[in-house]
């Protein structure tokens, strides 16, 4: 079995994307290699309505149709291919843990060491399943999917929650995001209840500490010579945990400003340069943008797409798409976005009959673009196609798939074949 790749890298880590995973060399034995994934099975096949779909999902699962598989709080999301060219938009929906859950699960954790020493390890001892509700029990997976079938779940859900069981099989942390707290989160929050409770045991085992007068302290001195500074780490560092207090400033736009100046400001050391100085501001409202979940997510997601689409004079909708087009193919899929342009003969002449070589739908050409009913591929000027796609008798074409040099496969992707 070969397990899904790193997380690609976001700003918020409760938003964790992975690859699509590749068919199972084998469909015979176990689907899941570790505990938890097999425990995430056994919670799921005890709650679902109809076995012969699970079969269908599973064999959905074991065939690769699963694209790339996006985890929030509360929601599995990913395009699962069935019968249809297109494939289908499918979720799985669950309960996030409340707080005092939360609190009850991490205070019991906290209270064994062995538990605080796994968990700080990155490795989920199989008892926290005991200790809370992160499994599924009844009733607790809502699946929803745009495909025709009323089934409870349909065989895309089900096969979605299969494919979610490699994820634990390969980062049993991803749990945790389900039900509500991001990993950092979580091992930050234990990190803090070790050390208080560390510095508490110390406290009451240690001597009275002895006074030192005032005057000696405060009296002139010679000072040493500071030390060298320190050398540039690896990477930025990341932001701490703000709280959530009334009149106190919005922990989002905190953590996304504390963020953001580390980041600059290491690669100004590393590089002598800053990597968004050059960017109009409409291009780094779309680049921070682009760093956070969509829209829809969270009331501070929206807030923060709202504002930035105001302060540069745009609509939320212009910046969700050029959101798209950024994750799609940063600054260069921005511009393939907002500008036509001719291209020279040559990549783009040869475009259209190797389209008609490999029987695809024709495609009308004008300036880079070359357009069919639902789908478009526009030339970008870094020589990659981007695919779009649109709703029939409509110009409303929004950024899909990764850029290709080869015009064939951009088209191929669209199709999801």
């Amino acid at each position: 079995m070969t397990a899904p790749s790193a997380r690609r890298p976001r700003h918020d880590d409760r938003r964790a994307t992975f690859p699509a995973m590749p068919p199972r060399s084998t469909t015979e034995g176990p689907f899941a290699a570790t505990w938890w994934g097999n425990a995430w099975l056994a919670s799921m096949e005890d709650t679902a309505l109809d076995p012969a779909r699970l079969g269908r999902g599973r064999a959905y699962a074991d065939g690769g149709h699963v694209d790339a598989v996006t985890v929030t709080p509360g929601k599995v999301m990913a395009y699962v291919h069935g019968s249809r060219p297109r494939p289908y938009r499918t979720e799985i929906r669950l309960r996030t843990l409340a707080d005092d859950a939360w609190e009850d699960l991490l205070a019991t954790a906290a209270d064994r060491p062995d538990h605080i020493a796994a968990l700080l390890d990155k490795d989920m001892p199989h008892a926290l399943a005991d200790l809370s509700d992160l499994l599924p029990a009844g009733g607790d997976l809502v699946p929803d999917c745009s495909c025709p079938d009323d089934g409870y779940p349909c065989k895309h859900a089900a096969a979605l929650c299969y494919q979610t069981a490699r994820l634990l099989d390969a980062d049993p942390f991803v749990l945790l995001l389900m039900r509500g707290r991001a990993e950092h989160e979580v091992l930050s929050d234990l990190t803090r209840r070790s050390a208080a409770r560390s510095a508490a045991e110390r406290t009451a085992a240690a001597p009275a500490m002895p006074t030192v007068d005032a005057g000696t302290v405060l009296a002139p001195r010679p000072l040493p010579a500071l030390p060298p500074p320190l050398p540039v780490t690896d990477r930025p560092g990341r932001p701490p945990d703000y709280p959530q207090a009334p009149g106190a400033p919005d922990p989002f736009a905190l953590d996304l400003l504390a963020t953001e100046a580390a980041a600059r400001a290491h690669t100004l050391l590393v590089l002598g340069t800053d990597p968004v100085a050059d960017l109009t501001p409409w291009q780094d409202a779309v680049r921070l943008a682009a760093a956070h979940p969509g829209s829809g997510l969270t009331a501070s997601t929206r807030a923060l797409y709202r504002d930035l689409a105001a302060a540069t004079d745009h609509t939320p909708t212009d910046l969700a798409r050029a959101v798209a087009a950024w994750r799609q193919g940063g600054l260069a899929g921005l511009d393939v976005l907002e500008h036509a342009w001719d291209p020279p003969a040559g990549p783009f002449d040869r475009a259209r009959p190797a389209l008609a070589a490999a029987d695809l739908p024709a495609l009308r050409p004008w300036r880079n673009r070359l357009t069919g009913p639902t789908r478009q591929l526009r030339l970008g000027r870094d020589g990659l196609w981007y695919g779009y796609e649109s709703d029939r008798d409509r110009e409303d074409w929004w950024p899909r798939g990764i850029p290709d040099t080869d015009p064939v496969g951009a088209v191929i992707a669209l199709l999801g074949r």
